[in-house]
């Protein structure tokens, strides 16, 4: 994912995490905040309960590379955080990238409200 696309203030994590919108699936949950900005912007966490550093990496690698895919189908106007759960190092990249999918198109992220 391009780092254009990342969210790297702590506050706007804080802020992001405090007051946004969350939709939860079984391997991401994702919060989401309206900003009057034009590109939408993403944070990707993996806390202590997904595993040792080496596998917290990895599920936030393999998150990354699913949202890149989708990346050109999101809105702009918003600033997203993606949560991983412990059952993501067990899945596929097409599941993530499905799961993913189905978050978007239940919080309205895609233009046109096209999740294919």
């Amino acid at each position: 994912m391009n780092r254009n696309f990342r969210l790297t203030n702590s506050a706007d994590f804080k802020r992001v995490r405090r007051s946004g919108k969350s939709y939860a699936h079984p391997l991401v949950v994702l919060v989401m905040l309206p900003v009057p900005e034009e590109k939408t912007r993403f944070g990707v966490i993996a806390g202590r309960s997904v595993g040792n550093a080496v596998q917290r990496n990895r599920a936030k690698r393999m998150l990354r590379e699913a949202l890149r895919t989708l990346l050109h189908q999101i809105n702009p106007g918003w600033k997203v955080i993606l949560i991983s759960r412990s059952p993501i190092l067990k899945a596929e990249l097409i599941e993530i990238q499905d799961a993913l999918r189905q978050l978007f198109t239940k919080a309205n992220l895609f233009s046109n409200n096209n999740g294919s």
